[in-house]
C-alpha cells in the first residue's frame, strides 16, 4: 500500500467541536483546565511532575513493580515479541514513561479510530525516544473492559451494513463470553472480505483470536497484540485487583465524602461561563458494583449504599459503610470507575505522561484537572488523536472527474454543488454579473437604492428610512430568486448531484467522518499488514493536523 499524504487544518474539515478547535489552538479560556500544552515543552513538564509522584502510597518503584507483574502475568499465555516483553520490563526503570491511548472494549475494534489511538501512542512514544535520549517511552492501551453499554459497542459496519451481535448476556462487554451468534458475524463478514486479497489473511486471525468460550476482553486482547506487537505495544487490561487496590483511597472517599462530584461540577460551571459546553456529569457516586454479570451503580440511601438496579440482580443489595469498605478491601476488583474516576485510575497505575484521545475525550479530560490536583496525581499532557480520511484510487478518480479535490470533499453537498454548478454551468444564476469585480451580486440593485435615497432625503428627509426598508425587501426577494435560479439549474445537473452524494456517502458516512464508522477489517483485507505499517508512517506526533491518505 502507497499512500501520498496531505495534512490540513482541523478547522478546515468542519468535523470538530468548539472546545477541540480551541484546545489545538491553546485558547485563552482553556488554559485554566490544562496542566502542559502539547508541545515537546510541556512534555519536559509533565515528566518532571511525573518523577515527584509515588504510587502504592510507599515509592514509585513499588507502583512499577505491582504494574509490571501483572502485565508479566497477563501476557504469560500470549505469543508476544522481545519488543513488548523489553518494555514491560522498562517500566521498572524510574525514567520510563507511558504514553497511553484508550478505548471500549469494541467488538472486532470497532471503528477506526480505536486503531488510529493506537498508532497515534506508538508513533509519539517513538518520537520521544528521539526527542528525550536520557529517558525511555512505552505506548500503552488502555482497554476498556469495564464499559457495559452493549449498543454502543456490539456492533460494527461493513459496506454500509451494520453487524450487530445479538445477546443476552449482561454486564462487562469484556467479561461477555464469545457465542454463536458472535461467531455467525464473522461468517457474515467472510462473504464479504475474502473477494479481497488478503480477506483470508484477517478472517483467519479473527477465527483465530475470538473463538466460542473465550471473553470478549481476552479476545480482543489478543488481536491487538497480535496486530501491535512488533511496534511494542502493550495492551494494560484494567479489570485487575491488584491494580485496583491502590485506587482503594480514592474510592473509600468517593463512598463516604462524595468529593469528586463537587469538584468536577464546580469544574463544569468555569467551563460553560468560559463557553463550553460540559462533556460529562459527575455522579454523586462515580462508582460501579462489579461482580460476574453485574455491572450497576453504588447509590447512597441515609447511611447504607445499595447497588442502583436491584432487578438486575433479583433482590436488593444493601450494604452499611463499614461492610461496604470491608468489601472494597478485600475484593477491589468489584469496584469499577465510571468516566470521572477512570483517568484517576489510569493515572495512577502507569507512569504517564500523556494521554492521547479523541475531541470528546479531550473535552472531558477538560473537566477532571481540578480532580487530580485535589488527588496530587500529575495530570497528563493532553494530544487530540491522530484523524485520517482514507482516499482509495476509484473514490479519487470519481472526484477528480467532478473536478474537484480531496480537500473540496470537506465542504458540505449542497456547498459542492453550487460550486459544480456555477463552474459548469452556461447560464449565469448570479444576478448583475458585470458589476462582480465591482463589489459582488445586487451591486447594481443597491446603487440604484442609494441615488433613490439622496433624492427621497432632498424632498423630506424623513423618507430615508422607508426607502432602506424598500431596499431590503427588493434585495431579500431577489436574492430569493437568485436561489430559484441556481434550484433551477441544479435539476439539469442530477447526475453529478447523484455522484457528488455517492462519494460524500462513502467518505463521510451518516454525514460523520468515516473513521468514526468503518472498521479495519474491509482495509486488513485489501491491503493486509501494509495497512497498519501505512497508518505508521503517516501518523504525527505532536503536530495536531489531519491526515488524507491517498492511495497512488
Amino acid at each position: 500500500m502507497n499512500c501520498i499524504t496531505t495534512r490540513l487544518p482541523y478547522r478546515q474539515t468542519h468535523a470538530f467541536s468548539k472546545i477541540a478547535l480551541d484546545y489545538i489552538d491553546q485558547a485563552a479560556a482553556l488554559k485554566p483546565f490544562i496542566a502542559y500544552p502539547p508541545t515537546l515543552q510541556g512534555i519536559q513538564k509533565a515528566i518532571e511532575a511525573r518523577k515527584q509522584f509515588k504510587t502504592d502510597l510507599t515509592t514509585g518503584q513499588a507502583g512499577r513493580k505491582t504494574l509490571v507483574n501483572e502485565l508479566k502475568k497477563q501476557y504469560e499465555a500470549v505469543e508476544t515479541t522481545g519488543a513488548v516483553k523489553n518494555n514491560i520490563e522498562s517500566l521498572l526503570s524510574p525514567d520510563t514513561f507511558t504514553i497511553t491511548a484508550a478505548h471500549q472494549n469494541n467488538i472486532f475494534t470497532g471503528p477506526l479510530y480505536f486503531i488510529y489511538k493506537i498508532v497515534h501512542a506508538i508513533k509519539l512514544a517513538e518520537h520521544l525516544k528521539t526527542s528525550f535520549s536520557k529517558q525511555d517511552f512505552v505506548p500503552v492501551f488502555y482497554l476498556g473492559t469495564e464499559d457495559a453499554d452493549l449498543e454502543e459497542l456490539n456492533h460494527i459496519y461493513l459496506g454500509g451494513e451494520k453487524l450487530v451481535w445479538e445477546t443476552k448476556q449482561t454486564g462487562t462487554v469484556g467479561r461477555m463470553k464469545i457465542d454463536k451468534a458472535l461467531l455467525k458475524l464473522i461468517d457474515r463478514m467472510e462473504g464479504q472480505l475474502t473477494v479481497l486479497p488478503q480477506g483470508d489473511e484477517i478472517i483467519s486471525l479473527l477465527r483465530k483470536f475470538y473463538t466460542e468460550g473465550t471473553t470478549v476482553q481476552d479476545a480482543t486482547f489478543r488481536f491487538v497484540n497480535h496486530l501491535f506487537a512488533e511496534y511494542g505495544l502493550v495492551v494494560l487490561l484494567p479489570d485487575n485487583a491488584a491494580l485496583k487496590k491502590q485506587m482503594m483511597d480514592v474510592f473509600r472517599d468517593d463512598l463516604l465524602n462524595q468529593t469528586a462530584s463537587g469538584i468536577v461540577e464546580k469544574t463544569a460551571e468555569r467551563l460553560q461561563r468560559a463557553g463550553y459546553k460540559a462533556q460529562v456529569n459527575a455522579r454523586e457516586i462515580n462508582l460501579f458494583y462489579l461482580k460476574d454479570d453485574l455491572r450497576e451503580r453504588i447509590v447512597r440511601l441515609k447511611n447504607q449504599l445499595t447497588i442502583h438496579n436491584p432487578i438486575a440482580i433479583g433482590s436488593p443489595l444493601t450494604f452499611s459503610e463499614k461492610e461496604i469498605f470491608d468489601e472494597l478491601k478485600e475484593f477491589p476488583e468489584r469496584f469499577s470507575p465510571n468516566v470521572i474516576l477512570r483517568g484517576l485510575y489510569q493515572e495512577s497505575i502507569l507512569p504517564n505522561i500523556a494521554f492521547i484521545g479523541g475531541a470528546g475525550e479531550t473535552a472531558y479530560w477538560l473537566q477532571l484537572k481540578e480532580l487530580f490536583d485535589h488527588n496530587k496525581i500529575p495530570f497528563p499532557v493532553l494530544v487530540l488523536r491522530n484523524s485520517f480520511l482514507i482516499l482509495e484510487k476509484k473514490w479519487q478518480e470519481k472526484i477528480a472527474r467532478l473536478g474537484f479535490t480531496a480537500e473540496d470533499f470537506f465542504l458540505p453537498e449542497q456547498e459542492l454543488m453550487n460550486k459544480l454548478v456555477q463552474r459548469e454551468s452556461k447560464n449565469e444564476t448570479k444576478l448583475n454579473l458585470p458589476d462582480r469585480q465591482a463589489g459582488g451580486p445586487l451591486t447594481e440593485v443597491e446603487q440604484l437604492y442609494e441615488s433613490f435615497k439622496k433624492q427621497a432625503v432632498a424632498v423630506d428627509s424623513t423618507l430615508e428610512k422607508h426607502v432602506d426598508a424598500l431596499k431590503l425587501k427588493t434585495v431579500f426577494r431577489l436574492k430569493e430568486l437568485e436561489k430559484k435560479m441556481l434550484r433551477a439549474e441544479k435539476r439539469k445537473f442530477a447526475d453529478q448531484q447523484r455522484q457528488i452524494h455517492a462519494i460524500k456517502e462513502q467518505l463521510f458516512p451518516g454525514g460523520g467522518l468515516q473513521e468514526r464508522r468503518e472498521n479495519l477489517s474491509y482495509y486488513y483485507a485489501k491491503w493486509g499488514g501494509d495497512f497498519i505499517q501505512q497508518l505508521y508512517s503517516a501518523s504525527l506526533s505532536l503536530e495536531q493536523e489531519f491526515v488524507v491518505l491517498q492511495e497512488k
